[in-house]
């Protein structure tokens, strides 16, 4: 399925949030970088998609609107992880990714559950109540719920963030295998450049609630454009394996 934002536009009372964010059409099999400093609308916008707070404008999920969608409609196509982690309550990780299939009435919810356990390396934490797992774990159980479900859109609001860099890896090996094999979109947030770099194809670079760049990212992330959107001084390199290195060298 793929994505058409035309114009959306997020405001808080009087306060113009997000303004003009218009793409080209993205593409079933997009893993999407949403980067920006502290501020810059990221968090607003994917709650604006997820049919969390209202956007002027509009987003079509393949022909579909996403603001006019039904519960039923959003639970099937959207899978939304929040930056927020699941509370730690005494229900078991089992029974929270056992929820979020049941919600769509998936047949084999078993298997569909075990799947994904297995993919994420996190069948250890089955039997486990949410109120003993550490904030990493809570994460991957939040990110489990989104995957159980395999939405065609996927907003990732810095899934990796309590992660050491074993299953930041191993998260992003996830969602990368995700998408391709879905034919899936994701927008993902994070504030870690590089390892956004290296797994997403697209780069939306926001600055004060607007788009400064779109593209791949060789094109998008200019030394220019970082210093505007970071305010650092920074170099951009090339690792040994190809991938674009962000090096900061002062602020500006």
């Amino acid at each position: 399925m793929s994505l058409e934002l035309n114009n959306i536009g997020v405001a808080y009372g009087t306060k113009q949030v997000l303004s003009n964010i218009t793409t080209d059409t993205i593409k079933p099999g997009s893993l999407v970088a949403l980067l920006g400093q502290n501020g810059a609308g990221k968090s607003t916008f994917v709650k604006s998609l997820a049919g969390l707070i209202p956007y002027q404008g509009h987003a079509y999920l393949e022909g579909m609107e996403l603001a006019k969608m039904h519960q039923y409609e959003r639970l099937k196509n959207i899978g939304y992880v929040p930056q927020t982690l699941p509370q730690g309550n005494s229900l078991l990780a089992y029974e929270v990714i056992k929820s979020a299939a049941s919600a769509l009435q998936q047949h084999n919810q078993e298997h569909l559950i075990e799947e994904v356990f297995e993919r994420l390396s996190i069948a250890h934490l089955a039997f486990y109540p949410m109120h003993k797992l550490s904030g990493g774990q809570k994460q991957m159980i939040s990110l489990a719920q989104a995957l159980v479900r395999h939405p065609k859109l996927y907003l990732l609001d810095e899934p990796t963030s309590a992660l050491d860099l074993n299953w930041q890896m191993q998260v992003l090996n996830t969602i990368r295998e995700e998408v391709n094999s879905q034919n899936s979109i994701a927008l993902l947030i994070s504030h870690d450049i590089n390892l956004a770099l290296r797994y997403c194809d697209q780069v939306i670079l926001l600055h004060q609630g607007n788009i400064l760049s779109i593209g791949n990212p060789k094109n998008s992330l200019t030394t220019e454009n970082i210093a505007l959107a970071y305010k650092v001084e920074a170099r951009i390199e090339t690792c040994s394996q190809g991938h674009p290195i962000v090096l900061v060298d002062k602020p500006i």
